[in-house]
């Protein structure tokens, strides 16, 4: 069986799913919406977008790298200083980050998880 081209014109307006509450939200009201592109074995590939607010993160057992499309947010490593990430930036959360985000802007991100593996940190 032959592989096929997957393609998402313009990920920095595609339509996501619809939004809904934050579930590690810090604070109250924030919403993320996310359209999972594509998937196999432990990776996944998809966009993420998210209204303003702070919420709490942990990458268990499962790498991500992402690309921020729009908006800014402060991430801050646990027990470290906060970096500005804004469009055009990369991140990479290896597994077993801790964190916070601080979203500034509604911020919206491509994503590449690669899941199953151990805790690097």
């Amino acid at each position: 069986m032959a592989a096929h081209l997957i393609h998402l014109p313009s990920a920095g307006t595609a339509e996501l799913g619809a939004f809904e509450p934050k579930a590690t939200a810090v604070t109250e009201g924030m919403q993320e919406a996310s359209r999972e592109v594509w998937s196999a074995d432990s990776l996944e590939v998809g966009v993420w977008e998210a209204t303003p607010g702070t919420f709490a993160a942990f990458r268990d057992e499962y790498h991500e790298v992402c690309q921020i499309l729009s908006g800014s947010v402060t991430i801050t490593s646990e027990g470290g200083l906060g970096v500005l990430v804004g469009a055009g930036d990369t991140v990479v959360m290896p597994a077993g980050w801790k964190g916070l985000w601080e979203v500034h802007e509604t911020v919206r991100k491509t994503y590449v998880i690669l899941s199953g593996v151990d805790n690097a940190i």
